[in-house]
């Protein structure tokens, strides 16, 4: 590690030692996984309120199921008149959500759903932005940017970006901003039925919120273009063989087949020693941003991290005396 001084990025930025460290004094990795938070009781869904005008009306739910599931966080859109649509209020309500989540180092994955049926998000609040001026469009569009890029964690320093996974569970239609959403997502689950595309350019627009820099890094840029200029909707099965969701699976009778999905993916994760699994996050995140060279030398720096943790040394224990490691995340 003395060898390695820093990594230089392709925006010329670089990322150190210290600056790993940095991450780690921003909680991503290295606290021990405890609440930071006041915990509040979670045996219900609870609306998501602030003390400002945002709080008018609830159109982000969270929930915190407890059990054998304690540990995973659902993120449940719920503006059923406008079937998620991607309004001033709702994404005022999930930036502060996911802004609470960023700091709770008990969670270990973020499920986002859909309380609506036959709908994970319809994209843009066309009504709402027709009544809005140029300037105020386009500084909409970017505190839209901002939100993806903080459930995303694709800024350097990931200062304000989710550490932890993220499964976006589509069991209906995900168009525009609403697919854009998904794609901010580390993995996705589908239904057969659901439907998804980029459709802005139908619209006279391009994807603003990430989706033509995100598709293309997930489903290659021939097919990402080809999305894109037509505009075209893929559905559950395709999506999968494209690489634009993890799994596709039928949908069944209460509409949910991918939100179950996702929480058995979740469920495969949560055993898994968090400090590395963030750390993993990070290491593959960053290292796609750069050579294959500078990619190993993060590597390397997230790695020396994951050394000195107690999960490490138990993960070492529980080989040895052939049992289930009992990770508690320091």
């Amino acid at each position: 590690m003395s060898a390695v001084c820093g990594v230089v990025l392709s925006t010329g930025r670089i990322l150190t030692q210290s600056s790993v460290e940095l991450m780690a004094a921003r909680g991503v990795f290295v606290r021990p996984i405890k609440r930071l938070l006041p915990r509040v009781s979670f045996t219900q869904t609870r609306s998501w309120c602030s003390d400002g005008p945002v709080a008018d009306r609830a159109e982000v739910r969270l929930s915190r199921p407890d059990g054998e599931d304690d540990g995973i966080v659902e993120v449940m859109m719920c503006r059923e008149r406008a079937r998620n649509s991607l309004g001033r209020v709702f994404v005022g309500q999930m930036r502060e959500l996911v802004s609470s989540l960023h700091h709770d180092t008990a969670v270990r994955v973020v499920v986002f759903k859909s309380l609506i049926p036959g709908v994970f998000c319809a994209g843009a609040d066309l009504k709402e932005r027709a009544q809005m001026s140029n300037p105020e469009a386009e500084l909409f569009v970017q505190g839209l940017r901002s939100l993806m890029n903080d459930i995303a964690a694709n800024t350097i320093m990931a200062g304000a970006a989710l550490p932890m996974p993220t499964i976006a569970a589509v069991d209906g239609f995900a168009l525009g901003g609403g697919l854009e959403l998904a794609l901010a997502c580390d993995l996705r689950t589908a239904a057969h039925s659901a439907q998804m595309g980029l459709i802005e350019t139908t619209r006279g627009l391009l994807p603003g919120a990430g989706g033509s820099q995100r598709l293309p890094r997930t489903v290659g840029f021939a097919i990402a273009k080809e999305l894109i200029f037509t505009g075209r909707r893929v559905g559950g099965e395709q999506a999968a063989e494209l690489g634009l969701v993890n799994r596709s699976v039928p949908q069944n009778q209460t509409g949910d087949a991918a939100h179950k999905e996702a929480l058995c993916l979740a469920r495969e994760i949560l055993p898994q020693a968090p400090i590395a699994v963030r750390m993993a996050k990070i290491a593959m995140n960053r290292g796609a941003e750069v050579d294959i060279s500078s990619g190993m030398a993060i590597e390397g720096m997230c790695y020396a991290r994951l050394i000195p943790t107690r999960d490490r040394q138990e993960g070492m224990a529980a080989f040895i005396e052939k049992r289930p490691p009992r990770y508690i995340g320091e």
